[in-house]
């Protein structure tokens, strides 16, 4: 499995840095306990080998275990595809995980049915928060719907 680059690396213009902090306030601001980690990777050569170019994660963590969430961290994996044709590389997926001191426990995928996945699942409220901020992060990085920005999901 690749692991992805670390957002603080990403922030390589002022533009995409910038729809970086817009991402992290808009989850901020839906999820005001979330403490952000944009470095949730260890920089050693191991991790460094398996990174994926093309995506950037977000860590979050709240001050315990979340019992709306049940996890204790969020992992959100923000994957891209670089077109020649188009001068910011668009979003093609996102993926957050859910995690506590046993693992991964849940994950929420873009791709396809926009369903949770795991052990456990999130509670309905925060579950559709969770696909709302996600329909956001295409739009802040892709456009607005207009532009064929966001897939809505189910």
């Amino acid at each position: 499995m690749r692991t992805s680059v670390n957002a603080a690396e990403q922030a390589t213009s002022i533009e995409f840095a910038t729809k970086i902090a817009t991402v992290v306030r808009m989850v901020k601001t839906e999820f005001p306990d979330l403490r952000v980690d944009l470095k949730p990777w260890a920089n050693d050569d191991a991790t460094r080998e398996l990174t994926d170019p093309d995506s950037i994660d977000l860590g979050f963590h709240f001050p315990g275990v979340s019992r709306l969430f049940k996890c204790r961290s969020l992992l959100m994996q923000i994957r891209f595809h670089a077109d020649p044709d188009i001068p910011q590389p668009r979003v093609i997926g996102i993926e957050i995980g859910g995690f506590d001191h046993r693992g991964k426990q849940w994950n929420l995928s873009t791709i396809g049915a926009w369903g949770f996945t795991g052990n456990v699942s999130p509670e309905h409220t925060v579950a559709e928060q969770l696909k709302s901020c996600c329909r956001r992060v295409y739009a802040i990085f892709n456009g607005p719907p207009s532009e064929g920005g966001v897939d809505d999901g189910p």
